[in-house]
């Protein structure tokens, strides 16, 4: 009779427990537990949310006070508090959207400008994307649309708020940014010499020159301009981008004790070898013309060698078969 007695016993115990456990848990999610708050009720629990980092609780506060009270005292405020809670819970879609609204609803509000940086820096932490938080990688390779978006977000608040407290860090982050979308277009340029479209590189080298001035990837687009008009016979402008290259930046290790350039002359360069078609193309890879002084012209380089961005990673790229390179 004791074994069945202690089983009922320790049942009943657990389910006591489970409902108080409920009861407390209902009590949180229930709606109507907020609806007698008053406006600074709400807005007092939502700064200790948002002190003990409870950013989803926050989040809920926040949506609640703004749907009882949307005209109140703390409305706007509250509207700003969310971007912020939204992006540090990492809901960066939202911390946008959010953003956006706030700025479409109070265009001359006297914090508009954070919402702007919030936004901002939704946009720039996408672009270094999640794998980055446990594996370095070349940012520069990715997809760079959340970093033009970014960008101009940064360059309007920059625009409409010159004396912003949040300027100077904007500014900081507009410099990297616009390194990073400027070597971008280097990669897209050597990649089309590896598909033998010498236009298309020349333009990606062009268009570096001419809209990324005084960032580390403008020697490499002279360099691309250089070969891409050399292949395709315009001697002429591959000898103006050699000039330029020369006179700016002579000590370019493509570049001659004269000044000329070391151009791949060689037409069928990518043609590949028998040792390549017998190994199927593991090994005597055809290289195509390739440009990236990084570690000479870009400071945040320099220490990490002469294979590119980020030597030491090498062996991440050979694990994922060149995908995370």
């Amino acid at each position: 009779m004791r074994f069945p007695t202690f089983i009922v016993i320790l049942v009943s115990l657990t389910l006591c427990s489970c409902a108080w456990l409920n009861k407390g848990k209902e009590k949180d999610d229930d709606p109507s537990y907020t609806a007698d708050y008053t406006e600074r009720d709400f807005y007092d629990i939502i700064q200790k949310d948002l002190g003990f980092g409870s950013w989803e609780k926050a989040i809920s506060n926040l949506e609640a006070l703004e749907a009882q009270y949307p005209f109140g005292e703390y409305a706007e405020q509250a509207q700003l508090e969310l971007i912020y809670a939204y992006y540090k819970m990492g809901d960066y879609e939202a911390a946008i959207a959010s953003a956006d609204r706030f700025i479409r609803l109070h265009p001359q509000h006297p914090n508009v400008d954070y919402a702007f940086y919030l936004k901002g820096l939704a946009s720039f932490v996408q672009s270094k994307g999640f794998i980055d938080q446990f594996i370095p990688t070349d940012d520069t390779k990715r997809d760079p649309g959340t970093a033009r978006n970014s960008f101009a977000t940064f360059n309007e608040l920059l625009n409409r708020f010159p004396e912003s407290p949040y300027a100077t860090d904007a500014r900081k982050r507009m410099i990297y940014l616009r390194n990073i979308l400027a070597r971008h277009e280097i990669h897209v340029a050597n990649y089309y010499f590896l598909r033998g479209a010498y236009l298309a590189a020349a333009n990606r080298g062009r268009f570096v020159v001419e809209n990324f001035q005084k960032t580390p990837s403008v020697p490499d687009g002279l360099a691309v301009m250089a070969e891409a008009y050399y292949l395709m016979q315009m001697y002429e402008l591959a000898e103006d981008a050699t000039t330029l290259l020369a006179a700016n930046y002579p000590d370019y290790p493509l570049l001659d004790s004269d000044g000329s350039f070391k151009y791949q002359d060689d037409p069928n360069y990518m043609a590949p070898t028998w040792l390549n078609k017998v190994t199927l193309g593991l090994y005597d890879k055809p290289e195509p013309p390739r440009f990236d002084t990084r570690h000479i012209y870009n400071e945040r380089y320099q220490e990490e060698g002469e294979e590119g961005a980020n030597p030491k990673n090498k062996w991440i790229s050979w694990l994922t078969l060149g995908i995370l390179d």
